[in-house]
This record gives C-alpha cells, sequence and structure tokens, in this order.
C-alpha cells in the first residue's frame, strides 16, 4: 500500500473545490443548498447541506464512474488488498445481493451457513439461487451458532458439485471467524466462486493479530460494512472483488438495484474513511483490542457474566476469533440480553448494539474511549446487583436449524394464506420472522414452521426483542403457502 497515495482523497477534495465555486444550483436536490429548508440547516448545518449535490461532470457519476469516484474506488481497492472495489450507498446490503446476483440465476445451487442476515436470503429471492445449507454447530451454553466447518462444506460440496458459489460469514455478529483460507481453496478447486459477509470485520484490514481478511484467503468478493467499524456514514459500504472477477459485469449487476442518485455525503465519508484507515487504522484499532480485552476481563470479574474471546477457538467451528466484539453472555444473571439491552438504555443511557435471548453485544470502535468503556462495566455490575434472578426455564438457543421445504422465491411469491401463530405448525412459511438486529432470521420463506420455532418466537416477543419480517406488524398471524392445503 502506497502511504503517499492513500494521504489523497479525491472525491472529497473534488467536492470541496466544488462547494467553494458558489455554482448557482438549477439542478436537484430541491432544496438547493439548504436554501429551500431551514429546518434541515438547522439539523445537519450549512456545510452539509451544501454536500448534497447531484452527479454532475466534475463529481463523476457512481453508476459509471470515469473520474473522481473512480480514482476513490481504486484506492479503496488498494488500501484493502482488493482488485478492484465499489462504493455501495445502499448498506452492505446491496454489497451482499450485489454478490450473489452476480454468480446465481434461477436454478444455480449456493452452499451457505443458514445464520445469514436476510440481506442473503433475499437476494435468493430475487435471483431464484437454491440455498444449500451447511448447519453450523450451536454452542451449548451460549446459545449461538457458530462458523463453518471444513468438513462440513467439504461434504456439502461433494453432494452438490454443480453448486456455483460458497458463501462465508466471517466474522459472525458475536465475532466468530471460519477457516477461511481452507474453505476458499477447497471451493476453487471444485470450480466454485467464494463470497464473504465481511460486514463486522473492516477493521481486520487495518489490525495486526485479528482473523485473515477475504482478500488475503483469497475469496472472490467481499461485502465491507466501513459505517459499523470503519467510520463512515451509515448505509455507506464497500464491495470488494478478487482478481478472478469481472468487474465490469458486477458494475451491470450492481446497477440493476442501486439508486442513479448517489448520495455524495456517503461517498465522501468513504473516501475520508478510507484515507483515515490507511493512514491511521492501525494505531486505532490496537487501542480499540486494548480496550474490548480490559473490557472482558473487567466484566467477567463481577460474575454472572460470561464476555467470551478467543478460548472458543477449536481449529474447527470457530477457527478464530475477533477480540474486539464484546459479546456477553447475561443468562448467567437469570436476564435475556434483550432484558440487559432495555436496561442499559432505559436506565443508564447506555445503547448498545444488540441483546438477544441470552447474548449483549456491545460494539467498540475507533471512536470510543475507556471512560465509556468503565460506565458500561459500572452498569452490568449495577443491574447484576439489582436485576438479577434465577435463571431456571429460560431458552437457551438462538438459533434453530430449519427444515427446508421449497427454495425463498418460490415460497415468498407463492399462493399464501394467514394463519394465527398457534395454528401454523407443520406450514411453510412465506416470509421471514427475525429479530432485528442481528437480523439473521429465525424463519424464512420456504422452511417449515415447527413448534420449537414457534415458542421461540413467543419468547422472544415476550422479552421485548425487535421483531419484524411479517406481514401482521404484531406477529400474531404468519404467512405460509396455501398450497399444504
Amino acid at each position: 500500500m502506497d502511504i503517499n497515495k492513500q494521504s489523497g482523497a479525491p472525491l472529497y477534495e473534488a467536492l470541496e473545490k466544488f462547494r467553494r465555486r458558489r455554482v448557482v444550483p438549477f439542478d436537484v436536490p430541491g432544496h438547493k443548498r439548504g436554501r429551500g429548508n431551514p429546518e434541515l440547516v438547522r439539523l445537519l448545518g450549512q456545510q452539509c447541506v451544501s454536500l448534497d449535490v447531484n452527479s454532475m461532470k466534475p463529481l463523476d457519476n457512481l453508476c459509471h464512474p470515469v473520474s473522481v469516484i473512480m480514482e476513490s474506488e481504486q484506492l479503496a481497492a488498494e488500501a484493502f488488498g482488493a482488485a478492484h472495489a465499489f462504493f455501495m450507498v445502499g448498506g452492505t446490503t446491496s454489497a451482499v445481493q450485489s454478490m450473489i446476483l452476480s454468480v446465481c440465476k434461477a436454478g444455480d445451487k449456493i452452499i451457505l451457513p443458514r445464520n445469514v442476515h436476510r440481506s442473503v436470503i433475499n437476494a435468493m429471492v430475487l435471483c431464484g439461487a437454491v440455498p444449500v445449507y451447511v448447519n453450523p454447530e450451536v454452542d451449548k451454553k451460549l446459545g449461538i451458532s457458530l462458523g463453518m466447518e471444513f468438513s462440513q462444506v467439504e461434504e456439502a460440496i461433494k453432494h452438490n458439485s454443480d453448486a456455483k458459489a460458497v458463501f462465508v460469514n466471517n466474522p459472525t455478529y458475536y465475532g466468530i471467524c471460519s477457516d477461511l483460507k481452507s474453505i476458499t481453496e477447497l471451493a476453487h478447486s471444485h470450480g466454485m466462486k467464494v463470497l464473504v459477509d465481511e460486514a463486522h470485520g473492516t477493521h481486520f484490514y487495518f489490525c495486526d493479530g485479528l482473523p485473515m481478511t477475504a482478500m488475503a484467503a483469497g475469496a472472490d468478493m467481499s461485502a465491507v460494512s466501513m459505517h459499523k467499524s470503519g467510520g463512515s456514514l451509515t448505509q455507506s459500504s464497500l464491495l470488494l472483488l478478487g482478481e478472478d472477477m469481472n468487474a465490469n459485469y458486477v458494475s451491470q449487476i450492481i446497477n440493476l438495484t442501486q439508486t442513479t442518485s448517489a448520495s455524495y455525503l456517503l461517498m465522501a465519508s468513504l473516501d475520508i474513511s478510507r484515507r483515515n484507515l490507511a493512514l491511521r487504522g492501525r494505531e486505532s484499532f490496537a487501542k480499540v483490542v486494548k480496550m474490548a480485552v480490559y473490557a472482558r476481563d473487567e466484566i467477567n470479574g463481577i460474575g454472572g457474566y460470561y464476555a467470551y474471546g478467543r478460548e472458543l477457538c477449536n481449529g474447527g467451528s470457530v477457527f478464530d476469533y475477533d477480540v474486539t466484539k464484546l459479546a456477553v453472555f447475561t443468562r448467567g444473571i437469570g436476564l435475556a440480553g434483550i432484558e440487559v439491552y432495555d436496561l442499559l438504555r432505559d436506565e443508564y443511557d447506555i445503547q448498545i448494539e444488540f441483546g438477544d435471548i441470552g447474548n449483549i453485544l456491545a460494539y467498540i470502535s475507533i471512536g470510543d474511549y475507556i471512560q465509556d468503556i468503565e460506565r458500561l462495566v459500572g452498569a452490568l455490575a449495577d443491574i447484576k446487583r439489582l436485576y438479577a434472578r434465577n435463571s431456571q426455564g429460560m431458552f437457551s438457543a438462538e438459533y434453530i436449524n430449519p427444515i427446508v421445504a421449497v427454495t425463498p422465491q418460490k415460497a415468498f411469491y407463492a399462493p399464501k394464506k394467514q394463519l394465527p401463530i398457534s395454528s401454523a405448525s407443520g406450514h411453510v412459511s412465506s416470509e421471514f420472522v427475525m429479530c432485528y438486529p442481528p437480523g439473521i432470521p429465525i424463519l424464512a420463506p420456504g422452511e417449515m414452521i415447527t413448534p420449537e420455532i414457534i415458542d421461540y418466537i413467543r419468547y422472544a416477543k415476550e422479552k421485548g426483542c425487535s421483531m419484524q419480517g411479517t406481514e401482521d406488524p404484531e406477529i400474531e398471524f404468519l404467512n405460509v403457502i396455501s398450497e399444504e392445503e
């Protein structure tokens, strides 16, 4: 990586140059640099609204970049060790979906774990790909799904030699990583592409001692959430390509769904954040690692909680672990993760990333301070003292292996009917049910509804998880394939 080159930010610099010219706007957006919407200026500031502009020659165009956006994407590719990088303004969801749409058509098989983000299954609904699930192991204590076992992927490839790709979460929301390099080499030896959801792994590229990156492992495509640990604005992301991908074809795929009115605020934030990471990322993330290790030690010292780390590594289903992830098991104090999540926000003014039925995740990044960590630790100690109770009767699993009856696309578009959730067991779902975050479906289109799943949904609702995906906002009814009658 050429540090001298990385000190530039072509798109951001072009925006600043344009702003100083005070060009009279007879184009969109209609707020005209904020003049038409004073409340927006008061909320966001004049500097921000003056940079909310439309595509034009001096500022290039994301759909077909030829100048400053192209140069910024080239710098991003170099910084991340990729052959090509695309700026994405539809979040990492759009990057994930572009990966799948680039390699799969209707009827094509794709090998993947079931604990994927909803965007993956949405992509299969759109293109008609057929999932071949490698059901992950579940940690019996923590209740969380683990990584992809090499032997399981090998078995899936053996029985599905016509699959087009292998899709890997690396890391999972909880920080768990698979043996990405070995899986990639295996897939490539069978002519399959490797796609990696690296939404929670931006920092891997800029910190020594963390798990292997997708590009270093030789993966063909990777979706990187710059807005998560990379410091860019929410909804901005990168799609990275390896040497063997046709960037021009992938660009056409991206343009099928991505907006033609890309936000220059989002793109400029990608440009600035890439520069920041390239120049200062190693120093910044070394501090993040130290804070996370300190927090983990302090929380484990409270008793009752379990902030887990590299001790989970077993060479297989937990090949490596992202130590920056502060994931904490809470059932030891008799509280579901979502209950601790709510208490932290409502009673202590601390907003963590998510709480599920057994764990919480506090996202530590380059913007945190040690004082923030100490406040979190103190609040968790207080919650244990004031709210701890007996854990008997609590649900233990965050993940239930699905029974896949039909493809996601067929189920989503099939004739359907609505049934009370109590009467839905034995039917095939035509919609999603999930807690968000993390956005991993409890139930996806095409999967059998079982009593175990119904009990899980009810328990998650009772504990206060934010549920979504269903047509019925109250999740008292589920849409099922009507042909099952």
